[in-house]
């Protein structure tokens, strides 16, 4: 009896010592993966955003599709009037015509005329500031690089000639006296970067820094400007 007691005593320390070794189950349920979006989420995500591709596009295409377009404005240049005369300001009207073969490339006819005072200082006459203007003619490409339907971003360059008009106001006494260039037809030349906001797909306002060139004298002018103003677009390409 006593032998038997022992044996099942033994038996009963070693199921406890096993039963303590066994390291308890984690009680806490495991994280659900996160839920992959279904198929039909992606496709109203895709038909949304394709939608508002669409509205995009055809807004664009409403501002930018026409075949013509005017410009009415004016503009802003620093010019030298003659080779040894101080810049002065000239403002001009400005008038130019597009007609685009695209929605970005067009061509572009400009007509404009310039108006200052030049600062010629003292001499034998008694004129020291006479009025002095020149009409410019030109046509060249423009081409817009950035469009979006509140704004766009073109480039043109054109070439012409210009009139002086320098004389008129000398009583007489002529350019040479004064230090005027001499009148007369000789080429012009621009380069500018034109910004639009579009009022309306038909309507927008226009601001466009340039860089302007001429031969009067027989020498270069570099001058600097900008012109303002309207453009109107019409007609469907």
């Amino acid at each position: 009896m006593a032998v038997i007691s022992l044996v099942s005593f033994g038996a009963l320390a070693q199921s406890t010592d096993s039963s303590s070794s066994t390291p308890a189950h984690d009680q806490t349920p495991p994280q659900a993966p996160a839920a992959a979006p279904s198929q039909g989420q992606v496709t109203v995500q895709a038909r949304i955003k394709a939608r508002r591709e669409a509205r995009r596009a055809q807004a664009i295409h409403d501002t930018y599709g026409h075949l013509y377009e005017v410009f009415l404005g004016g503009g802003y240049q620093r010019f030298t009037p003659g080779p040894t005369l101080q810049r002065t300001t000239m403002y001009a009207w400005d008038v130019a015509a597009t007609r685009y073969w695209s929605e970005r490339l067009g061509l572009t006819f400009d007509v404009r005329g310039n108006y200052g005072t030049a600062f010629v200082g003292l001499n034998s006459t008694s004129l020291t500031r006479p009025a002095i203007s020149h009409y410019d003619f030109m046509v060249g490409p423009k081409y817009r690089f950035k469009m979006r339907p509140k704004y766009s971003i073109a480039g043109g360059v054109k070439g012409g000639v210009a009139m002086s008009n320098f004389a008129s106001d000398t009583n007489g006494f002529g350019t040479k006296v004064l230090g005027l260039y001499p009148d007369g037809t000789t080429y012009a030349l621009n380069a500018n970067l034109i910004g639009e906001v579009n009022i309306t797909p038909t309507l927008s306002l226009r601001l466009a820094p340039e860089y302007m060139a001429t031969g009067f004298g027989s020498t270069l002018q570099n001058d600097l400007g900008f012109t303002y103003g309207f453009v109107y677009r019409f007609g469907r390409q």
